[in-house]
């Protein structure tokens, strides 16, 4: 009898209710944008975004735009702790943790690249549930591995408990197109690398010859030169007969003094990097203590602003392995900014997202030092950076409807018609193009190179879709969204009509301004017997409502 092979999965309570998110448009704020006063090369990048609000929100803002276009994303997010920390509440309910998690990385998803990766820091509280979690969304397929990053060096020194020194990075792929770069050699990595029999070829070092895996293609003898005989290892070799023949004929592989074993050499001029190995020590990629040390030289000697941040160059090596230059890096739990400020002197391009209003107060001054060249901290001196660049400052526009004093829906009054037909073609499912040309007045944005969006707050009269759909032409169709129309809505073949607020109400959740993982408003679950004694309730009349009431 044959079995089907079941697909494991992570179930929790509320896992299968998903929130309709409203595709935002985000608005710049020009007094808090930031750029260079002048360029210091043609590789400066001014484009980057901070936006402020929820980062759900803004993350489905972003969609439309940048899907399948980030290179490589970190995210630091709560680790619900059950600790209350400064700029957020760390103490989420799992279930709901995890629910919160998994629509951000959903979205997270679609924003990277097919040669992009994502990395995940949290410490032991969700970690291996995050994991399962992430195999589900990502693919086990796509799991690069989990890093060990040493975040503590001190010992905590609670009697009865274990010193706790390290948080977990969990590394994923988007799909086998991405390439895990290796780590630049230092002179400590090649300690084990000398010349002792003068090889031209330079220092070498010694290195396996086994398989790790069994192959039997790879199981035969070698003959020495004087005609013994060498067995295979229990895997086979390392090469096929006819690969190590050659590598013997190179001197890449030589046989030992008794001819009982043969020795490969790996040299030193062929290793250009290092491959990423999966415990981070603290004397290489900092520590909390660190980071705070950072935050506290970037504030003038005040004590830092935010709980836990990550220190410059835990995620330089991050950006080292996964990205290049001119890359987009994603962050969509800035907390301090590290992640902006290091990809900024790495010449990445980068967006970040931040809810708390650090995101103005401690983030902002932040990369505003990064810019000026200022900021003399972290990774500034290896990678000798002198400043440049320039980011611009967002935040999320309210929700396109409101609701009028009839409880109806209507768009918002904060909304004026350049807002307006941005956030239609969002919800509509167009990108937002408005063109340049007096002639083609109707033209907000396109789905196709034929089909097009108009909106507009007028009525429209028959007289004046039909000059609408003259403008169009007959090889182009138009999308209207209008506030409403007195025509035939089929009278035109290259007209499509539809009136607002009608055209996007079931679209998604208006006026949901926080999807944060902020629960202090939750109310506190009943308790079974609360339960039974409702259920009671409600099966039996209430006192005094019988049909004997009124009588003596």
């Amino acid at each position: 009898m044959s079995r089907k092979k079941q697909k494991l999965e992570l179930t929790w309570i509320g896992k299968d209710d998903r929130p309709k998110l409203e595709p935002r448009i985000l608005i710049e704020d020009p007094e808090l944008s930031y750029h260079a006063n002048k360029r210091h090369s043609d590789d400066d990048i001014f484009d980057n975004m901070l936006i402020h609000g929820d980062n759900l929100l803004a993350l489905k803002a972003l969609e439309a735009d940048y899907s399948g276009k980030v290179k490589c994303i970190y995210i630091d997010p709560p680790y619900n702790t059950g600790n209350a920390f400064e700029h957020y509440d760390d103490g989420v309910e799992h279930s709901l943790w995890l629910s919160l998690m998994r629509d951000r990385l959903e979205v997270l998803r679609n924003l990277l690249a097919d040669d992009g990766a994502i990395w995940i820091t949290l410490d032991d509280n969700e970690a291996h549930y995050l994991k399962v979690m992430c195999d589900e969304i990502f693919g086990r397929s796509n799991f690069l591995g989990t890093i060990v990053w040493q975040h503590s060096v001190q010992g905590k020194g609670y009697s009865g408990k274990l010193s706790l020194h390290h948080n977990y990075v969990l590394g994923y792929r988007k799909t086998e197109k991405f390439i895990l770069r290796d780590l630049p050699r230092e002179a400590k990595h090649n300690k084990a690398y000398s010349n002792s029999d003068n090889d031209p070829k330079g220092e070498w070092r010694t290195g396996d010859v086994r398989n790790a895996l069994y192959r039997p293609n790879l199981i035969y003898d070698i003959e020495t030169p004087s005609g013994k005989i060498i067995s295979p290892p229990e895997k086979g070799w390392r090469w096929s007969k006819e690969t190590l023949q050659k590598k013997i004929e190179t001197g890449e592989i030589y046989f030992s003094p008794d001819e009982t074993r043969i020795i490969r050499k790996i040299y030193l001029k062929d290793q250009s990097g290092r491959v990423p190995e999966t415990i981070w020590f603290g004397e290489d990629v900092g520590t909390t203590r660190a980071a705070n040390k950072e935050q506290k030289d970037l504030n003038d000697g005040e004590v830092q602003a935010f709980a836990t941040p990550k220190p410059e160059k835990l995620l330089e090596r991050i950006l080292i392995i996964s990205s290049n230059s001119g890359d987009l890096v994603l962050d969509s739990f800035a907390g301090s900014g590290t992640t902006g400020a290091v990809a900024h002197k790495m010449g990445r391009k980068w967006l970040m997202i931040e809810l708390g209003d650090h995101c103005q107060t401690h983030i902002v001054p932040r990369l505003q030092k990064v810019i000026d060249g200022s900021d003399k901290g972290g990774i500034s001196e290896t990678v000798n950076w002198q400043g440049g660049g320039g980011f611009r400052y967002y935040h999320l526009a309210p929700s396109l409807l409101e609701k009028d004093k009839y409880g109806n829906w209507v768009i918002s009054q904060k909304y004026n018609a350049t807002m307006l037909a941005e956030a239609v073609c969002k919800n509509m499912g167009f990108t937002y193009d408005p063109s340049q040309d007096e002639n083609e007045y109707w033209r907000h944005g396109h789905s196709t190179e034929t089909d097009f969006i108009f909106v507009t707050t007028t009525s429209m009269t028959h007289s004046a879709l039909k000059k609408l759909s003259e403008d169009v032409g007959p090889d182009r169709t138009l999308f209207v969204c209008c506030k409403a129309f007195n025509a035939d809505a089929d009278a035109f073949d290259n007209l499509t009509i539809k009136k607002i607020p009608h055209a996007v109400l079931t679209k998604c959740e208006w006026g949901q301004d926080d999807y944060s993982l902020n629960v202090e408003n939750l109310p506190m679950a009943k308790s079974e017997a609360e339960k039974e004694q409702e259920s009671l309730r409600e099966e039996l009349p209430l006192f005094g409502q019988d049909d004997t009431k009124g009588e003596a």
